[in-house]
């Protein structure tokens, strides 16, 4: 997935930082599991319901190493330097929640797909104390504790606004094998990552099918590539500097077995993070006059199998 314009070296910060991690899927159970395999200070901040039984210990398996870590485990969110939102789009507003003393965090770094959660999250707690990030990997909780790393990549991508409270937290997972920026471009960052997402997501939920079945059938593959197209143009339109045929190529070498995180929740019954990805895509194009057939289709397939849940 490409990592957008303006990176900027990381430069490690020399203190050590708390982290806590709200949201314990794939991505926050990797996250957690990492930071605290770097003997980073994490806590896993869970639903109360969930908080008596879930293990002591988070185990993980990876590319980047099969191990087990100990992490401390809250219902509310304690006083931290960082916290990782991993929550799903759709369960944003409830989870914050947990988040009952605002003021004794330092930084959010939310790691969501879509764009729209950043005003909502400044809105609440300032522009300030919100770093932008993008992540792209397969990850995947498979039992309470247990993450299992699929895809070969776990790419992660900051706003430069964090680069001096990040860096050494940054320098520690591309030491575990992540692939980390800092990022000028904020804009460009977040629709990049959306783009990428909403190919890929759209097709593989609307077909049921990983990248090489889908790619391999020409119908998919024409919606899938000309969502990335339709989707590039709208970013355009908002201000972003993307380059579609760049965006294009880069997914057209994702490995052949990858399926998205809204495939695996449509098959589950779980209410899927559509709007979140398609959502900033359709309305950009209404404002902008856009016509976008092939992100259409792919929605209302998605729609269709939803009603039949």
């Amino acid at each position: 997935m490409p990592s957008g314009d303006g990176q900027q070296k990381i430069t490690p910060m020399s203190s050590p930082l708390r982290h806590a991690v709200l949201g314990a899927g794939g991505v926050g159970g990797l996250m957690a599991a990492c930071l605290a395999h770097s003997d980073a200070s994490v806590t896993l901040v869970l639903r109360p319901e969930s908080l008596a039984h879930y293990p002591e210990r988070l185990q993980l398996e990876s590319r980047f190493g099969n191990f087990t870590v100990s992490v401390s485990r809250a219902a509310e969110v304690p006083p931290c330097d960082v916290l990782w939102l991993t929550v799903k789009a759709t369960q944003l507003e409830s989870s914050l929640a947990a988040l009952t003393h605002p003021e004794s965090v330092g930084a959010i770094v939310p790691l969501l797909n879509g764009i729209d959660h950043l005003s909502l999250l400044r809105g609440k707690y300032g522009k300030d104390k919100i770093i932008p990030a993008t992540i792209g990997v397969e990850s995947e909780r498979v039992a309470p504790g247990h993450i299992v790393h699929r895809s070969v990549f776990a790419l992660l991508n900051v706003s430069s606004t964090g680069r001096a409270l990040l860096g050494t937290t940054l320098e520690q997972l591309q030491r575990l094998g992540f692939d980390c920026h800092f990022i000028d471009d904020e804009l460009t960052m977040m629709w990049t990552k959306l783009i990428f997402i909403a190919g890929f997501a759209l097709t593989s939920t609307a077909s049921g099918m990983a990248t090489a079945d889908m790619l391999a059938v020409p119908e998919w593959r024409q919606l899938g590539l000309g969502c990335l197209r339709e989707a590039s143009a709208v970013a355009v339109a908002e201000g972003a500097r993307v380059d579609a045929d760049a965006i294009i190529a880069g997914a057209l070498k994702m490995p052949g077995n990858l399926r998205s995180s809204m495939q695996k929740d449509v098959e589950r019954g779980s209410p899927p993070e559509l709007d979140a990805v398609a959502g900033p895509i359709l309305r950009g194009a209404s404002r902008h006059g856009i016509e976008v057939p092939a992100t259409k289709k792919l929605v209302a397939a998605i729609e269709k199998k939803i009603a039949r849940l």
